[in-house]
């Protein structure tokens, strides 16, 4: 009876512009800039962090991947939590628990303490990530709002992505390390507010009531925690230690595991039916191809800059400029292309550019940075439009009561693919490279066996990438025959 009460006096239920809703997007403009500004801004300090905690290789490498696994593992269960309890409450709650994680920052003397803190943030980013783009949808009524919304909301984390590793390195001139975590206070108060003020409770009707799968839930978290693990084992061990191939096979039966469980659950935590329909698994394939091209790229993009062109840290960032470059600047311009040819064709056509972009890398990197520089721009034009297309696409092909769920997918499909292209990488780097990769000086055949493995990397992602882009598109026919159908149950779904 509340939320009716809130309902006539407040449009932002199904707002007719971009500023009617202005606090609500503000909000979720800053959860989506903390989510991507957080690891890039922290990245730069780690050096410093290491010399300040005393801290082990192994354990800087924990400070980021603690709260990557923890984030990436715990987005699905979330996702069904805020499906049954409300998504503004969930994320209400994991803006409350970011700010007082970061203020603990201050009081860190260890490294240990420093991970806990982090795996604590990741807990906080599975609560308020995913809602951010469930809430977005839900605000808006029509696709092209929508996408405009969701548009903007990922500009703005693209903007922290792009200046994190500069501001940074501007605030370790002038303050202590802790400074760039403790950033995140006012980043999760403006985000609280925002949304408190700028959008109305969960209707009860809108919400998911069937009992809690607990136990897949437990296997969900387990599937993709050890999917996450995995291919950091490879890229750090290698392919010829236990560690990895024990864990990549922990993988395989847990997620083995967990479908068994959907299969049978009387109310499972993720209906594979749904996940089947058209419009969800194309819309994810196409989101993990991006996921993949983008991490693998830029990792070996990274590597060859430093490492076999020999150009300084500082000189190798301006080589990534064009990713960067195109990931803002195509802002403006991918709600008049999605307008202008549709957002299903949108869809493949910017999946085709991620995938033309690691061609040209896989086939060309050895002839110097232009190459390379096009291989970055193609992927991020393309990686600009399916980032938004993906996601209305998933969460339009859902019941409205399955929104967060379906937006803790679409997170959780790139961050898996984003670590298996890293890993493919790093692992066929391992594998075709003799010696220390962290050689200062390399001889001649370690430069050769680097060009061969980075053509090696390239074109298997390519391969990858295309496979599943391939995929999407026959699944997306299935969703543009019933067309009319799907959009007459879409749209009362998303207006109840």
């Amino acid at each position: 009876m509340i939320t009716n009460s809130v309902r006539p006096r407040t449009p932002l239920r199904s707002p007719g512009t971009l500023r009617d809703a202005w606090p609500a997007l503000v909000g979720l403009s800053a959860v989506f800039l903390f989510e991507m500004l957080d690891n890039s801004i922290l990245t730069v300090a780690l050096p410093t962090i290491g010399r300040d905690l005393h801290a082990s290789t192994v354990g800087l490498q924990w400070v980021t991947n603690a709260y990557a696994v923890v984030f990436g593992g715990l987005m699905l269960a979330f996702g069904a939590v805020a499906d049954r309890i409300g998504r503004r409450r969930v994320m209400l709650v994991g803006l409350i628990l970011l700010a007082i994680a970061s203020l603990a920052t201050a009081f860190v003397d260890t490294a240990a303490e420093l991970i806990a803190v982090r795996i604590v943030m990741g807990v906080a980013a599975a609560m308020t990530t995913p809602g951010s783009m469930a809430l977005a949808f839900r605000l808006f009524d029509t696709e092209a709002l929508r996408v405009r919304a969701i548009t903007l909301i990922s500009t703005v984390g693209l903007v922290g992505l792009a200046l994190g590793p500069t501001l940074g390195g501007l605030v370790l001139a002038v303050a202590p390390w802790q400074v760039l975590l403790l950033v995140n206070v006012p980043i999760a108060l403006l985000a609280f507010f925002g949304i408190r003020r700028g959008i109305a409770a969960d209707d009860a009707s809108e919400l998911h009531r069937d009992p809690a799968d607990v136990f897949g839930g437990l296997l969900g978290t387990a599937t993709i925690f050890l999917a996450l693990v995995s291919p950091t084992l490879f890229v750090e061990q290698g392919a010829s230690s236990w560690a990895p191939w024990t864990t990549a096979g922990a993988t395989v039966l847990a997620a083995i595991a967990f479908v068994a469980r959907e299969r049978r659950a009387a109310h499972p935590l993720l209906d594979l039916a749904l996940v089947a329909r058209p419009l969800v698994s194309s819309g994810l394939a196409y989101k993990s191809a991006a996921g993949l091209a983008t991490a693998g790229l830029g990792y070996l993009a990274t590597l060859q800059l430093q490492l076999d062109f020999g150009w300084p840290p500082a000189v190798a960032a301006i080589g990534l400029l064009p990713q960067v470059a195109v990931l803002l600047a195509a802002g403006p311009f991918v709600n008049r292309f999605v307008q202008r040819v549709g957002i299903g064709r949108a869809a493949w056509i910017g999946a085709i550019f991620v995938v033309v972009g690691l061609a040209v890398y896989g086939f060309f990197n050895g002839l110097g940075y232009p190459p390379i520089a096009i291989a970055l721009a193609l992927v991020a034009g393309g990686l600009r439009v399916v980032g938004v297309v993906a996601a209305v696409n998933v969460l339009q092909g859902l019941p409205s009561n399955r929104t967060s769920i379906g937006a803790a997918l679409v997170d959780t499909s790139s961050e898996v693919t984003s670590a298996v292209g890293i890993a493919v990488a790093g692992t066929i780097l391992s594998i075709v490279f003799s010696g220390s990769i962290a050689t200062a000086h390399w001889t001649a055949p370690q430069h050769a066996e680097f060009q061969q493995a980075a053509t090696l990397s390239g074109l298997v992602l390519t391969a990858v990438a295309a496979a599943l882009v391939a995929w999407a598109m026959v699944r997306a026919r299935g969703a543009a025959a019933p067309a009319a159908p799907a959009a007459a149950t879409a749209a009362p779904a998303a207006t109840e």
